[in-house]
């Protein structure tokens, strides 16, 4: 499965995000950089999952990548729903 990790903050991840994305998606672009720019500073660790490289991934998302994830809870797909990452990231889902 072919991922990439990127961290956030200076210190160590108080929160661990799932990004399911795809190659050449302008969607998954977009929302990584959103992503980026939400989280500059804090505390998170972001990994991404290719949805391509994955047969279960791409069972279950294929139409609805770009994906955000923290553990099993689906936070949002297709754009960044800042609430509800917030409400997320608050409760630690």
């Amino acid at each position: 499965m072919a991922h990439t990790d990127n961290s956030f903050g200076s210190s160590p991840a108080q929160h661990e995000l799932t990004l399911i994305v795809r190659r050449e998606c302008h969607l998954c672009d977009d929302m990584r950089a959103t992503l980026g720019e939400l989280l500059h500073g804090r505390a998170v660790r972001v990994t991404e999952l290719d949805v391509d490289a994955d047969p279960v991934l791409l069972a279950r998302y294929n139409e609805w990548v770009p994906v955000l994830k923290l553990g099993e809870h689906e936070i949002c797909h297709y754009f960044i729903d800042a609430v509800a990452l917030e409400q997320a990231l608050g409760s630690g889902a």
